[in-house]
């Protein structure tokens, strides 16, 4: 399978994405949003089986990655239509397949509300959404919410220590050993130690308030996802693994009309990693639906 990298002008931010697929393939494109401490990279695992069947763009996320990062723009309905405009502009597809973990799920969920009749399956992948009603930091268990919510705290003390801060999240959040190795943990912290990179990553969480507000308020209105929706959640929490388990689909019935929830074992917050054959396999079956 060949991987291509590309960048894109859209707007204020330079988006690096990743393409990969038939030269056929079936439907519209999928569409992997990464979340935080991650980039594309975190899909490196899935996107060859879907790929077989699909094409699959993988963004780096505004701020991330290899994207640019500009000083604002965090609210995940603004990353969203980054995403949008990618596609659908640069790219010239008017539907696509969208999937989402970690941040990456709030931002499909907004992308998904702005652009229902266009995305016609999402996939949320072990988060949940802000403003549904539920407890996004499952009552201050999640303690880095409100850490990367400190205005520049988090950076003064993270700065030269990269490797030390994100390993920690990959190895207590994720339940299986080894899901993300050494090489890996280098490619991460290469895109982190960049100039403005964990600024820009804290930035998703310092938007936190005004993404609950601005879904509170469109789900007041009554309006729900029309579109089949699969939940997936990691089945191992705390003390090792972090997975959030049935509070994914919880939270998509909250905010979507057709919502079906796996939960996978042995698998805590990083499950693209964790279990990726499950997850291509989970993806594969959900698109091919009629």
């Amino acid at each position: 399978m060949q991987l291509t990298h590309n960048y894109a002008e859209v707007g204020e931010v330079m988006l690096h994405y990743v393409t990969a697929g038939p030269k056929t393939p079936d439907g519209p494109p999928v569409v992997l949003l990464h979340g935080w401490p991650q980039t594309w990279y975190e899909w490196r695992h899935v996107i060859p089986a879907l790929a077989e069947h699909h094409t699959v763009i993988a963004p780096d996320l505004r701020g991330l990655g290899d994207s640019s990062r500009p000083l604002t723009g965090y609210d995940k309905k603004t990353v969203a239509n980054d995403i949008w405009r990618l596609v659908s502009e640069n790219l010239g597809h008017k539907s696509l397949y969208l999937v989402g973990h970690d941040w990456g799920g709030p931002t499909a969920f907004a992308l998904a509300a702005a652009h229902p009749d266009a995305v016609k399956k999402l996939s949320i992948i072990d988060v949940v959404i802000p403003g549904d009603g539920g407890d996004f930091s499952q009552g201050g268990r999640r303690w880095h919410h409100q850490f990367h919510m400190t205005p520049d705290l988090p950076e003064a003390l993270i700065k030269g220590r990269e490797r030390i801060y994100l390993q920690w999240f990959y190895q207590t959040f994720a339940y299986k050993a080894g899901a993300i190795s050494d090489q890996d943990l280098d490619e991460f912290v290469r895109t982190y130690r960049q100039p403005g990179a964990l600024r820009a990553g804290f930035d998703f969480y310092r938007n936190l308030a005004q993404d609950a507000k601005d879904n509170a308020a469109l789900l007041a209105t009554g309006f729900r996802l029309p579109m089949p929706v699969l939940a997936i959640g990691g089945g191992v929490s705390y003390p090792h693994g972090r997975g959030r388990g049935g509070d994914v689909e919880a939270s998509l019935k909250r905010v979507a009309t057709d919502v079906r929830g796996v939960v996978l074992p042995a698998c805590g917050h990083f499950v693209p990693e964790e279990q990726p054959e499950a997850v291509a396999r989970l993806l594969l079956e959900f698109f091919q639906e009629k």
